[in-house]
This record gives structure tokens, sequence and C-alpha cells, in this order.
């Protein structure tokens, strides 16, 4: 066989493969993910938001009124960005009830002060993380005095094997037994009730974000005599935007969004604390 002849033969195989992959190429690639949930979702008109019923300020207010707060207005930002109508689904009564709304597909986001954790990962997405709050605890100074028996507040916290409380089916539930492994962890329904146990010391410390601490003060100047806080600077309680399993592209969208009209910014306790006072004129 001549050498021309061979360089032809190699030359029409090469061709015949690259039609066939070209062919086959994007079939495979849509079989992988077509991106359809962005244009499902500017199809039918509407961002659908998981949000729960209960007020969680400055982020977002009760189901009761006219929706408003810092992530009401990303919501609305988002919807805008993608030329929608955004929809506010506040039938969650929990933390978890909204992320269980993503995951069996009947909203397409969560902006709720959402939490990232493993758990809620295995079934949902994420964006990249918006807000970088610290965890926190509080607790009874005469109680913890006692506690701690002379030993510093840090050395207490560290190898704490007494009770902890926290909201039930909250990020800090599931925090809570990674954490604070030797200790005893008790499920609260709400925050208020939670607080009332520290006040009566019938409870050794409630386990929270450190903006949630900072903001009971500042409803409540007076709680510092009876109670003191504690900011764990080394652990961090990242917010992000939560997402439907299937809708990778508007996953991506969404992170580009917080790239390109928020330069990426994550906010942070101080700033979410001077906004909960304008807010509330405190």
């Amino acid at each position: 066989m001549s050498s021309g002849w061979s360089q032809r033969l190699v030359s029409r195989r090469n061709l015949l493969a690259g039609a066939v992959f070209a062919a086959a190429a994007p079939r495979a690639f849509a079989a992988i993910d077509r991106g359809d949930d962005v244009n499902e979702i500017v199809a039918r008109g509407n961002l659908r938001f998981a949000m729960p019923r209960f007020a969680t300020r400055p982020f977002f207010t009760d189901a009761t009124g006219d929706e408003s707060g810092l992530d009401v207005e990303m919501a609305h930002g988002l919807a805008a960005a993608l030329q929608v109508a955004p929809t506010f689904d506040r039938s969650a009564t929990t933390f978890d009830d909204a992320v269980a709304r993503l995951a069996a597909g009947e909203a397409d986001i969560a902006i709720c002060k959402l939490s990232r954790t493993l758990k809620r990962g295995r079934t949902i997405r994420y964006s990249q993380p918006y807000g970088v709050l610290h965890h926190g605890l509080i607790t009874n100074r005469v109680r913890f005095a006692h506690i701690a028996d002379g030993r510093p507040a840090d050395d207490v916290v560290r190898d704490f094997n007494g009770e902890i409380g926290v909201i039930a089916h909250s990020a800090f539930a599931e925090f809570a037994s990674t954490n604070f492994p030797n200790a005893s962890i008790r499920e609260f329904g709400d925050w208020s009730s939670m607080i009332d146990a520290v006040r009566d010391e019938t409870l050794d410390m409630a386990y929270r974000d450190d903006f949630e601490i900072k903001k009971l003060l500042v409803d409540d100047p007076s709680l510092t005599v009876v109670a003191r806080s504690i900011t764990l600077t080394d652990k961090t309680d990242t917010l992000a935007i939560g997402i439907r399993p299937d809708a990778s592209h508007l996953a991506a969208f969404a992170d580009l969004y917080l790239d390109l009209a928020r330069n990426g910014v994550s906010v942070k306790t101080d700033e979410i604390i001077a906004r909960y006072r304008a807010d509330t004129g405190a």
C-alpha cells in the first residue's frame, strides 16, 4: 500500500470518527444536563421561592403581610434578572420544611437565612455564600459560673458536657451533635422558649448564630444582667441560596447573580445588626 493511499485512508477514518462524535456529543451532553430548568422558569413566567411563615428580621417578615427584608429584596432581584415574577410559598413551618419543598420540586429556590449543612446538601443545591456569621452561645451568668467553677470560659465550652438547647429542625440542631459531642442536646420549638429556659436557669446554654444572640440583646439590653454571650470565632455559619436539586443552570445563574449584582460580597453580623436597627428603630 502506498504512503499516499495510507494517509487518505487515515484521513477518511478521522473524518468519519469526527462526524460520529459530532453527532453523538450534543445528545450525550443533553443527557447529562440540558439546562432546561431556566428555560422552564422563563416560560412559566415566575420563580417560586420557599420561605417559612414566621419572621426572621431583617431577612424576611412573617406571612401575614407584604414580604420585606434582605432576603426578600434578593429574591426580587434574582427574579428580575430572569425577567420573571417572584412568587412566595410561605407554608413551611421550619427551615427544614423549606428545604423539603425544594427537594420535592415544589419550589425553585429558598432564600430564608438558610444555613449550609451537609445533611441539607444531600438533597438540595446551594449557591455560594452571601452571608457569614459565627456560632454563638448564651447562658445564664449564675448557672455558667457554677458550671465553670473557676475555669476559663474557653475551656468550659471546648469540653462542654452539660445541656445545650437548639431550635428543632434548624441547622444548629445538626451542628450541635458535631461541635458538642459530649453535651446533651435539648430541642425547643422556638427561640423565645429556649431563652426563657436560660433566664430560669433550667438550661445550661442556648446555641445559635451570633447575629440572633446580638439581636436579642438589642431588643432587651436588660438581658445582659442575667445572661452572657459567647461567640465561637472559629465556627462559621454560612448563609446561601437553596436551589432545587435538578436545577443546575439555575444554581449557576444564582452564583452569577451574587457575583455581578452583589460583587460576590458576603454580609457579616455587624452589617445585619445595623440593618435590623434601621428597620425596627431599635
